[in-house]
């Protein structure tokens, strides 16, 4: 059906546009659900997205997209105009949903190449019923209903003029921003949405569908001629200014002028768009265009013939100099490009190459030849590590994005599982603008969504188990993040009835999973919860269809560990729990310090070490069990020998030829103690295999420049 339009570039801009503004729709909607209605200011916003999602949808011709976006405008179209009371707010919040998820769900079939099918009819029904609802309060109130919401099908957008004494004739300027792509699919969206009002239409350029005219209309403007009976603010409305129309300009003019306008014969005009160039003896002077009345400065006027849509020169009053209708768009810069993400990720790989090249060049063995003068190459080196850095840094940034939207989808879960579950839950966000690269969000989604799940459906209890529980407050789920040591920290925490310990205890019993040579009451209780997390582990009799606490947590376990980052839980019996995901704020560079345990390479992330220290015999403390300390200032902190801790061979045993790194990672403090320091630099990270990444402590591994291999150490996991 939609054949005929579904270009690829076409359908990535109606996919791109579309999901924005179903974003913020979510946003608006789940800002205001829990108030008593929707504001003034909400009610246009969701009026306007309907009506832009109705119109693209029409363009792109999936008329279930338009049917049911039409139905929803039909709505807000009655909110705004009569502002009725008493409108079932949670109800109508429902509704909004229940059709962006529609939307949505479409769309993902638009993207997986399906077709789109969607059977719209039960939520047509729905909001049918709603609307008639409301209208039949308003009614028996004796209030006056507004006309009704009509639009027609995009089949042609020329009517024959048959004006009234009511018609008003209307010329319209459209300004486009320079950068806005496919502009010939805006400007149609635009005509079809003034078709609703009009009782004459054109405009130019024409052919604005199959025809290359975006160049001519980014440059020169878009023009219409409309014939309507509304007055030039309700235009204004209609068309609106978003982020691809800069600028709108509407002129009233009369019967004639608008005729005029496309029927002048051999006539000659000036073309709108652009200047005229006047002498200066003649610049006071006005020029006229009439049939009886001659060119008065071939020099100064652009000839050309009059075609659909142009504008002729309103004649002005003697002495005042001549004004065009609307002055020629000035070429401004893009402030936003839209960029395909493959190519981000292929910029991003580049730059990490460029990294390691650097590192090579900068610390190649062949510069370490004595009596070399390199005076002028470190100048030229300290120049090229400046732009490395500087572009590795803005390259980075422009893949971060911020947590916002992730955390709306969760608010989205709550406010539905919640309702379903007949749980009187709170939402709390926090921390929701923190950035963090676009890989790692499309990672920790769906984990975030199961954790979210589980405390709803697991976590907290029902209103009833509550009170009988002695607790007064409503249950809450608190979303939060937060950085630290270049790392982003991502918690669920609820205040229901936590982890039952000893249940989980004697689940694992149960499967075998406890050491036989280990006693139950020796388990740390983060060694406990941490069996949740295995395949097939669940404590709950029942598996409802939003979450089974347990099922599925090995899945959220390896999405996270993907990414490098790691699920930690906390939980008190009969108060609460907190899953926190620990993520990388990014997947690509670090600066880090490189150090040698044996002869083996280590990299430590430069955020965690708090200083270096040389440390005599007589500083270190030696506990009967093994296990070390040292005073530092009068602080004692455990020491981590690396060379031991991996039981490698030929690390340093003394403590006064080697080096002591202190460490601090949330609050807590440990010494590691590593045979020698290399230098800094630039770390590419790379990932480990899995088997690798079950030995505690590594994150991932990367190239060094002499082209040797390092592990990238985990300073949480080596702090227990």
């Amino acid at each position: 059906m939609a054949g005929e339009f579904n270009t690829g570039d076409m359908l990535d801009m109606y996919l791109f546009e579309n999901e924005q503004l179903l974003e913020q729709l979510q946003e608006t909607v789940l800002e205001q659900k829990d108030a008593d209605c929707f504001d003034e200011e909400s009610i246009n916003e969701i009026f306007r997205t309907m009506h832009t999602i109705k119109g693209s949808s029409a363009i792109m011709m999936f008329d279930n997209i338009t049917t049911v976006a039409h139905k929803l405008e039909d709505i807000f179209y009655y909110l705004r105009e009569s502002n009725p009371h008493n409108v079932p707010h949670v109800k109508l919040v429902e509704h909004v949903l229940e059709v962006e998820d529609f939307i949505s769900a479409e769309m993902d079939k638009m993207k997986n190449g399906d077709p789109v099918d969607g059977d719209a009819n039960d939520i047509i029904a729905n909001l049918d019923e709603f609307l008639d609802s409301i209208k039949n309060s308003a009614e028996k109130q004796g209030k006056e209903l507004p006309p009704e919401n009509v639009s027609e099908a995009p089949t042609q957008f020329y009517i024959a003029p048959v004006a009234s004494g009511a018609s008003r004739f209307y010329k319209i300027y459209i300004t486009f921003f320079p950068e806005t792509e496919m502009v010939n699919i805006h400007a149609y969206k635009t005509v079809y949405a003034l078709k609703e009002v009009a009782e004459d239409l054109l405009y130019y350029p024409e052919d604005i569908i199959s025809g290359d005219c975006s160049n001519e209309i980014l440059n020169e403007g878009f023009r219409i001629l409309l014939q309507a009976q509304c007055d030039e603010e309700e235009v204004r409305k209609i068309i609106g200014i978003g982020y691809d129309i800069k600028k709108v300009d509407v002129y009233e003019c009369k019967a004639e002028e608008f005729l005029q306008g496309f029927d002048f014969g051999d006539q000659e005009t000036i073309k709108v768009g652009v200047e005229p160039v006047l002498a200066e003896n003649t610049a006071t002077e006005d020029v006229k265009v009439s049939e009886n009345q001659p060119e008065k400065d071939t020099k100064s006027l652009e000839k050309t013939t009059i075609a659909p849509g142009d504008f002729v020169i309103k004649s002005k009053e003697p002495g005042k100099a001549k004004k065009l209708a609307k002055d020629k768009p000035k070429n401004e810069k893009a402030a936003f490009i839209s960029v395909n993400v493959v190519k981000m990720d292929q910029l991003m790989d580049l730059i990490g190459e460029l990294v390691l090249s650097e590192a090579v060049v900068l610390q190649n063995q062949d510069l370490k030849v004595p009596g070399l003068n390199l005076s002028n190459f470190n100048k030229a080196a300290v120049q090229l590590s400046k732009i490395s850095a500087d572009l590795k840094n803005v390259i980075l940034s422009m893949r971060m994005v911020p947590l916002t939207n992730t955390f709306q989808k969760m608010n989205r879960i709550v406010f539905d599982v919640s309702r379903k579950l007949d749980k009187d839950i709170e939402f709390e966000m926090i921390g929701e603008h923190i950035e963090v690269d676009k890989n790692i969000i499309e990672h920790i989604s769906d984990p975030l969504m199961h954790l979210v799940r589980n405390a709803l459906d697991h976590g907290i209890e029902s209103d009833k188990e509550r009170k009988q529980a002695g607790k007064t407050e409503k249950g809450k789920v608190i979303l939060s993040a937060r950085t630290e040591a270049g790392k982003v920290w991502i918690s669920v925490q609820d205040n229901g009835k936590g982890l039952n310990r000893e249940k989980i205890l004697a689940k694992a019993k149960k499967q075998g999973l406890l050491d036989s040579n280990k006693p139950e009451d020796s388990y740390k209780d983060q060694e406990v919860y941490q069996f949740i997390t295995l395949p097939g582990f669940s404590t709950n009799e029942k598996v409802t269809e939003y979450s089974g606490r347990g099922v599925g947590m090995d899945v959220v376990v390896r999405n996270i560990q993907s990414v490098g980052g790691a699920l930690e839980i906390e939980s008190t019996f009969g108060k609460g729990s907190t899953m926190s995901l620990k993520i990388p704020l990014t997947l690509s560079i670090i600066k880090g310090v490189v150090m040698k345990a044996g002869s083996s390479s280590f990299v430590l992330e430069t955020g965690v070490i708090k200083e270096f220290v040389r440390v005599k015999n007589d500083m270190m403390i030696h506990e009967p069990n093994g296990s070390e300390y040292v005073m530092i200032r009068g602080e004692c902190f455990p020491v981590i020998r690396l060379g031991k801790w991996y039981g490698l061979t030929d690390y340093q045993e003394s403590v006064e030829r080697g080096m002591m790194l202190n460490i601090e990672v949330e609050d807590k403090n440990i010494c590691l103690f590593v045979d020698n320091l290399i230098g800094t630099q630039e770390i590419v990270v790379k990932p480990i295999p899995s088997y690798v990444k079950k030995v505690k402590g590594l994150s991932g591994c990367t190239q060094l420049a002499d082209g040797s291999i390092a592990l990238i150490l985990d300073p949480a996991g080596l702090i227990e």
